[in-house]
């Protein structure tokens, strides 16, 4: 039987992980708007928990960038700019080409390149799709991460690992982030065949094991995130498709 230590640590880290995970909600969700003073107490009310848990919480998404410390003691949530995005998903480019040489560099295995095929198959299905309509978007989302995962994954470089997921906590750093905002655009297909054009010559790069091409077309790849961006920002009903959206802060919109 576990002992009563144990047990209270066990308790306390799923509790902070709980909090963790509802304030998140909260930001992303624009209940807690950007510049809100998040005063403990009243939290610890409002979610319902202990105050150890949320000051843990809090201390956690300050290193997530979704909070800030404040001079007077405390924390605020944060807001984003047009630059901060842009700075985000370049940094996130950065990373994933660093991946992609190391991958190509270091060889994958035939399994791997099978598996890398598969999913480029699947995404050409999703592709030409007939339809781009939000369950084929969906598809696409998942099929992406998947793909970004995967080449990750296969850097075997925990520490870029690493890198890359504390700059995806900021949800609008995802490969994904902007692709639903971006569905609604007349020229959706075609953004989305330029990214599949990417995927292939990415994955032609890793197996024939050239890393600096590799990692040149991974950063080039998410210069896609950026340009859907400059679509999202003209309106507000766009940037709503955003993950984490109502965190950026705009001084007009070109639509409204």
């Amino acid at each position: 039987m576990d002992s009563p230590e144990i047990t209270r640590g066990e308790r306390g880290g799923s509790q902070t992980t709980r909090a963790v995970m509802q304030l998140r909600e909260m930001l992303f969700s624009g209940e807690i708007p950007p510049g809100t003073r998040l005063s403990e107490l009243a939290l610890v009310e409002r979610l319902g928990m202990s105050r150890t848990p949320v000051r843990t919480a809090l201390t956690m998404l300050a290193e997530e960038g979704l909070v800030q410390a404040i001079g007077t003691g405390g924390f605020s949530a944060r807001s984003f700019s047009e630059r901060d995005v842009n700075d985000a998903i370049e940094l996130r480019g950065t990373l994933e080409g660093l991946a992609a040489r190391f991958a190509a560099e270091r060889g994958i295995s035939t399994i791997a390149g099978q598996m890398l095929g598969d999913l480029l198959a699947r995404l050409d299905e999703v592709v030409t799709a007939p339809t781009l309509d939000a369950d084929v978007m969906e598809q696409y989302i998942e099929l992406n991460a998947r793909f970004h995962r995967e080449i990750i994954r296969l850097a075997e470089s925990r520490v870029v690992e690493r890198q890359i997921e504390r700059v995806m906590a900021l949800p609008f750093a995802s490969p994904s982030a902007f692709v639903m905002a971006q569905s609604r655009c007349e020229d959706a297909r075609n953004v989305l065949v330029i990214s599949q054009d990417q995927h292939r010559a990415v994955v032609e790069a890793i197996i024939g094991r050239e890393g600096t091409r590799a990692e040149a077309l991974m950063r080039e790849h998410s210069r896609v995130a950026r340009r859907n961006l400059g679509q999202a920002v003209r309106s507000r009903e766009a940037l709503e498709q955003v993950p984490g959206g109502k965190l950026i802060q705009f001084d007009r919109y070109g639509e409204e």
